[in-house]
């Protein structure tokens, strides 16, 4: 899902930029009300895994490619704010160290999967959670990886080189996604409960305290 240089207009290329670090800001200030020495560690751990996995990518028709994203993931550990920064900044060092996706469009890229993701994903999961936590996870993350993909498939639907093409980008991207995100989602309740059987404390951050 990392959309590389040259396929946004400038103009949203600047303009996601500059939301993306207004709500970053935002999600820095409320997380930091509630940060421990704890959630400092599984911080870094969290990025850790999302950048390992994010790694692993393939390409799909619209000059993007598809993977594990990992947003739904970290907001349900560590809370939807933190949850957000963590992925931005993998997001960051994958896009200014790595070449994976553009420098250019990297407030796009952190829009889509760092924030929509993030925040689509947790409110999904928060709004299941009393239910079923399990299901909660997995819906979390197919949808929120879902989300992130329209999001992106909007973007390019309406730059250079897609013109008249809005519905095909869109409903490749949408849909593509909307099918690999049962892997995202299943993944993301994978990610949950190996944080729980290794022993880290996430649970106490969820909405619920029953274990995945």
């Amino acid at each position: 899902m990392h959309t590389p240089d040259g396929f946004l207009h400038p103009w949203m290329a600047g303009g996601f930029l500059v939301l993306s670090c207004l709500v970053l800001a935002i999600a820095s200030r409320r997380a930091r009300e509630s940060l421990t020495e704890h959630r400092v560690q599984l911080f870094a751990v969290v990025a850790a895994a999302v950048f390992a996995a994010q790694m692993l990518n393939w390409p799909i028709p619209g000059g993007t490619s598809a993977h594990f994203v990992g947003g739904a993931f970290a907001a349900i550990v560590l809370g939807p704010h933190l949850g957000a920064l963590a992925v931005a900044l993998v997001v960051a060092v994958q896009a200014l160290v790595f070449g994976d996706g553009g420098a250019l469009a990297l407030g796009a890229n952190v829009w889509n999967m760092a924030i929509v993701q993030a925040y689509v994903g947790y409110g999904v999961y928060a709004a299941l959670a009393d239910r079923d936590e399990r299901l909660a996870a997995v819906v979390g993350g197919w949808l929120g990886i879902t989300a992130a993909a329209a999001s992106a498939g909007l973007q390019l639907a309406v730059s250079p080189g897609f013109g008249g093409e809005f519905l095909a980008v869109v409903a490749v991207m949408a849909g593509g996604h909307f099918l690999l995100g049962v892997g995202e989602g299943v993944l993301t309740l994978l990610g949950v409960w190996l944080l729980d059987r290794t022993g880290v404390d996430a649970e106490q951050l969820r909405p619920s305290g029953v274990r995945a």
